[in-house]
């Protein structure tokens, strides 16, 4: 084996490592889904009305998704959002989302990139598909979404504590400037 093949080996071993150590050092209680999506009635577009703040997502404005069931059994995935204000250059990217095996659809791993798979878990869900709190297991990422761009703040408050009571750093949420679609 070639001396740079190993380090790069080496080098991948021991960021799974730090990444898996990083993890298990955080004492979360498990994190409950919702028990089952139709992922047909979750299809369509769902606006970001509030979300933890992420790197990909700096100054972003009048975020929304668009989720499209394929026959292949994933989810085809289309962000967008406008760069530094509602009139700003568009960024969109396009990815797939795989259900988790026996998560009834509630759990999915998104990857935009290969090989990389983010967690995608449905936490709490309208009964009529209205509004969606999503977040991964390490508390790391959320998101409150709609189908309008714009949500009752009773119904916010509500996902708000939901999220609280599951552990996230609500305190951390911005709301999303949807401003171009009113």
């Amino acid at each position: 084996m070639k001396k740079n093949t190993k380090l790069i080996l080496t080098a991948g071993a021991l960021a799974a490592a730090a990444l898996v150590i990083s993890s298990c050092s955080k004492n979360y209680t498990p994190l409950e889904t919702v028990p089952a999506v139709d992922l047909n009635k979750y299809a369509g577009r769902w606006y970001e009305i509030a979300a933890l703040p992420q790197r990909f997502e700096k100054g972003c404005h009048c975020v929304y998704a668009e989720y499209t069931p394929n026959p292949a059994g994933y989810v085809e995935v289309y962000n967008y959002c406008r760069k530094n204000g509602p009139n700003g250059k568009v960024k969109d990217i396009r990815g797939k989302a795989y259900p988790v095996e026996g998560s009834s659809n509630s759990r999915l791993k998104v990857q935009f990139f290969w090989p990389f798979k983010g967690d995608y878990w449905i936490l709490e869900l309208d009964p009529d598909y209205q509004h969606v709190l999503v977040g991964s297991p390490d508390r790391e990422s959320l998101w409150v979404l709609s189908r309008t761009p714009t949500l009752d703040d009773a119904v916010y408050d509500l996902m708000v504590q939901q999220a609280k009571s599951k552990g996230f750093p609500v305190e951390q949420l911005e709301k999303t400037d949807q401003s171009c679609y009113k």
